[in-house]
């Protein structure tokens, strides 16, 4: 049984219909009800079974209903995947501070309410057979290390939750709760055409190191390794899928030499809107 917040298009998406393909039982987080509805139904099409759970991860109390109601439902969590998140994007001193709050309301606080609540439910009923009482992932982003002009409240929000999550693995591993850390690259979801036109994604995507951008189900794919029972062992742990943009030679604009470019800044994991990116990275 599993919980997908922000689940309504982009990677929350992908990262839903994979976990019910895998045969876990979803509940289908997001702000607007349609869009959970529409994976819920897309879901139950391929024999699965999925929850719409329409919530603002920014509010605990509505995090710990949605926790309640699919445990109602389904009997019991075994896998939560923060995934909610929002971005305003503005240099810091003329951004709106509405939208500035709203991006740590969600960003940091919602993955802090979806951790807490989840753990909370996790310790309350019996390990699994396998002695496991369940597996949490927060999906963050490059921004969490590297500071993207533009994106102060971003990359604050994104530094704290792998923080966050680092200790909350060291506080939960005696009671057999992993708790692990996603860093996407630069992928291609809806959220990203906040930010830039179609020719400009598509301009940028390919200067990457390999050439594109990732694909949702690529990312979900790692949220799958975490949660699958197998994966025991790894806890407090950081996965990379970015297509090489955190190698040190991409970092120096594949000359050796250090460049003034900033490579792109989204790990477009749709909540009620998806990060957004930084400046071009330099050509290959």
């Amino acid at each position: 049984m599993a919980l997908v917040s922000g689940a309504g298009r982009g990677i929350g998406r992908a990262i839903a219909l994979a976990l019910a393909e895998a045969g876990a039982q979803v509940g289908v987080n997001d702000l607007a009800s349609d869009r959970a509805a529409e994976i819920v139904a897309a879901i139950s099409a391929s024999g699965g079974r999925a929850l719409p759970l329409a919530a603002d991860v920014a509010d605990y109390e509505a995090v710990e209903r949605l926790v309640a109601t699919l445990v109602e439902r389904f009997g019991r969590l075994d896998i939560a995947v923060s995934n909610a998140a929002f971005s305003d994007r503005k240099p810091f001193y003329t951004a709106d501070l509405a939208g500035f709050r709203r991006t740590i309301d969600v960003t940091m606080w919602g993955a802090f309410h979806l951790l807490r609540a989840a753990t909370r439910q996790m310790l309350a009923q019996p390990p699994r057979a396998d002695g496991q009482r369940g597996s949490i992932v927060i999906v963050s982003s490059p921004h969490a290390v590297q500071a993207i002009p533009e994106a102060m409240a971003y990359n604050m929000a994104k530094a704290a939750i792998d923080q966050m999550a680092r200790t909350a693995a060291i506080e939960v591993v005696a009671q057999r709760i992993r708790v692990n850390i996603l860093h996407p690259g630069w992928t291609d979801t809806p959220g990203e055409r906040k930010f830039s036109s179609e020719g400009e994604l598509q301009r940028t995507a390919g200067a990457l190191p390999w050439g594109r951008l990732a694909r949702p189900a690529e990312i979900a794919r790692g949220v799958v390794f975490f949660c699958d029972p197998a994966s025991e062992y790894v806890t407090g742990s950081t996965l990379l899928i970015d297509g090489g943009l955190a190698l040190p030679w991409w970092a120096m604009g594949g000359t050796g030499a250090p460049t003034a470019a900033v490579g792109p800044a989204t790990n477009a994991a749709s909540g009620d809107v998806a990060t957004g990116k930084s400046a071009a990275p330099p050509p290959r």
